[in-house]
């Protein structure tokens, strides 16, 4: 099963320091990467910055059609040239199949902030456990995957405060 997720940082540079972890654990064939970007919201900035990352293994599974309906569905902000009322419209019921719904946009809103980043992550076959306890390392806080509700809990659980 691939799984949408978001992981929030609390600095505009923490999803880009993250990255590597990441990279390393799909080398080492603990997670399958099929697509990730990256949006990082420097403070004093009034919209964020994004980036699909193509340098990940596997990476580009979506189209850049998709992360540019989805970002500026959020942030109000094209990405690669799409213009916001048609990613708007077109980001309708098929996504929600994903995980794409009005609770997933809402929870990325409030806390996908100035001063803040997130790594958008499209992914199967994750080892969990060791790639929690990697990735925990940069202190993420998971906002939103589209898991069954005892997974996500599961996940929410592992990389709360101990």
């Amino acid at each position: 099963m691939t799984t949408l997720s978001v992981l929030k940082f609390e600095s505009a540079d923490g999803a880009r320091s993250a990255l590597g972890t990441l990279e390393d654990l799909a080398k080492r064939q603990l997670i399958s990467v099929h697509d990730a970007a990256i949006v990082a919201w420097p403070e004093g900035k009034k919209k964020p910055k994004t980036e699909q990352l193509n340098s990940l293994k596997g990476a580009g599974a979506m189209s850049g059609a998709f992360w540019g309906m989805l970002f500026g569905l959020l942030f109000f902000v094209p990405f690669l040239g799409m213009a916001i009322g048609a990613a708007a419209g077109a980001l309708g019921g098929s996504l929600a199949d994903v995980g794409i719904n009005d609770n997933f946009i809402n929870d990325i809103k409030q806390k996908v902030t100035p001063g803040s980043s997130a790594l958008f992550l499209l992914t199967s076959d994750a080892v969990q456990d060791k790639v929690v306890a990697e990735m925990k390392k940069h202190d993420p806080e998971l906002v939103s995957t589209n898991l069954s509700a005892e997974d996500e809990e599961r996940l929410r659980q592992a990389f709360a405060d101990d």
